[in-house]
C-alpha cells in the first residue's frame, strides 16, 4: 500500500519551467475546486470526522486546510508581485486546523475555494514569464522561492489532499 501521508507521491519541483510548464500548473489549480468537490460530496458525516490515516486530520479539517492554505498561496503571489522579493508571513498549519470553523459544514470552505481559484487563476493567466521568475522569502528556511515553483506545488497540493479524502471513500 503507498504512503498515506503522501497517496499522490511527494511534491518533486523541476530545475526550471518554461511556460507551457506553467500554464499546465495553472490549469490543474483551475480544475481543482470542482474536482475537489466531487470527492468531499460524497464524504459521509461519519467519514468527514474521520482522521484519513492515524495522527492525521479528518476529512473536514483536510478540507478547510486545502482552503486557508491556497488563500495563503494566493496573498503570497499578490505580495511578490508587487514587493521586491518579501518575506512572507509563514503560519501554523496544525494550529490553524483546530480553530473553530474546522469543526464548520465544509461546504464554507468549498464555497471560498470556487471563488479564490476563479480569483487566483485570473491572475496567473495574466501574468508572464519574467513576472513567474520572482520570489518571495521563507521566513522559517530562509529560502527564495519563485513564483513558478509555487504554483507548481500549490497544483500539487491540491492534488495530494485530494488523495486523502479519496482514502477516505475507500
Amino acid at each position: 500500500m503507498l504512503d498515506p501521508r503522501y497517496p499522490i507521491g511527494k511534491f518533486a519541483p523541476k530545475e526550471a519551467y518554461a511556460m507551457a510548464d506553467v500554464s499546465r500548473n495553472i490549469e490543474r489549480i483551475e480544475k481543482l475546486p470542482e474536482e475537489f468537490a466531487a470527492v468531499a460530496i460524497q464524504l459521509t458525516p461519519r467519514q468527514l470526522d474521520t482522521p484519513y490515516r492515524e495522527g492525521g486530520w479528518t476529512g473536514r479539517q483536510v478540507i478547510h486546510h486545502v482552503a486557508d492554505s491556497h488563500l495563503n498561496a494566493y496573498i503570497r503571489t499578490k505580495w511578490t508581485l508587487t514587493e521586491n522579493n518579501p518575506t512572507i508571513k509563514a503560519y501554523n498549519e496544525k494550529a490553524w486546523a483546530e480553530t473553530p470553523e474546522t469543526g464548520a459544514d465544509p461546504n464554507l470552505s468549498l464555497t471560498l475555494l470556487r471563488a479564490l481559484h476563479t480569483r487566483w487563476v485570473t491572475l496567473l493567466k495574466g501574468m508572464d514569464l519574467d513576472q513567474f521568475s520572482r520570489e518571495f522569502t521563507h521566513p522559517e528556511t530562509k529560502k527564495t522561492v519563485r513564483l513558478d515553483r509555487m504554483v507548481d506545488l500549490y497544483a500539487w497540493h491540491g492534488e495530494h489532499h485530494a488523495g486523502h479524502l479519496k482514502i477516505l471513500l475507500r
